[in-house]
């Protein structure tokens, strides 16, 4: 037990030393988040990212190596709490279309995604950064499948088509769709208006209410 102890003496000191280095790397993201969604990541200097987190610019390539990083890291955490919210907006949905337009409404137009369909075309140049978007990816489908199988559960929905292709299909449309808005001179209303087109019965919707769920 002593042993043990003693071990754990040892440790606690060291886990201490860490927490300065997670906070400072949380403010580093936190305030690079912020100057991305205003300039993009081709606008903002590393030294404006370490100034509006009070750090210095050696600090961003101590914890991030370059900003190309620091930015596909930012757009990743950014579209998983966009994920986050559009599960907690769909969470009351009274039927399948109801469910799809408050998944829309929150995601469509989130600079969160718009940030991540940023990191894909940079990362087609940084293929060391792949790995992140592909853990990102993972896990927007797995919770996507995890979040729509208990609303069909809930609500008794019944679905042909298993929750992981939904989850995916969801993903797949919305950052297209983004991509098109960004592109073009389309507005987030008609964004999210041609998403729920392709949502749509006839597109092979993610939900298909049974019958009496209007």
């Amino acid at each position: 037990m002593a042993k043990v102890q003693a071990l754990a003496d040892v440790r606690a000191p060291e886990a201490r030393l860490r927490e300065p280095g997670k906070r400072m790397r949380s403010r580093l993201l936190d305030a690079a988040v912020e100057l991305f969604k205003a300039r993009g990541a081709a606008g903002v200097a590393v030294a404006e990212i370490a100034a509006a987190a009070g750090a210095y610019p050696s600090q961003v390539t101590y914890y991030f190596r370059t900003k190309e990083a620091l930015f596909v890291e930012a757009a990743c955490r950014e579209v998983l709490y966009v994920a986050r919210q559009a599960e907690a907006a769909a969470a009351g949905a009274r039927s399948g279309s109801d469910y799809n337009r408050r998944l829309v409404e929150t995601v469509i137009g989130a600079p969160g995604l718009a940030l991540f369909v940023e990191a894909l075309s940079l990362t087609r140049r940084r293929q060391d950064l792949a790995p992140l978007i592909e853990r990102t990816f993972e896990r927007l489908h797995a919770e996507g499948d995890r979040a729509y199988a208990e609303a069909r559960k809930r609500r008794g929905w019944s679905q042909a088509e298993d929750a992981a292709t939904v989850a995916r299909r969801f993903w797949t449309l919305a950052l297209g769709v983004a991509l098109r808005e960004g592109a073009t001179e389309a507005s987030v209303a008609e964004a999210a208006d041609e998403m729920m087109a392709l949502l749509r019965p006839h597109h092979a919707p993610p939900l298909a209410p049974v019958a009496g769920d209007r």
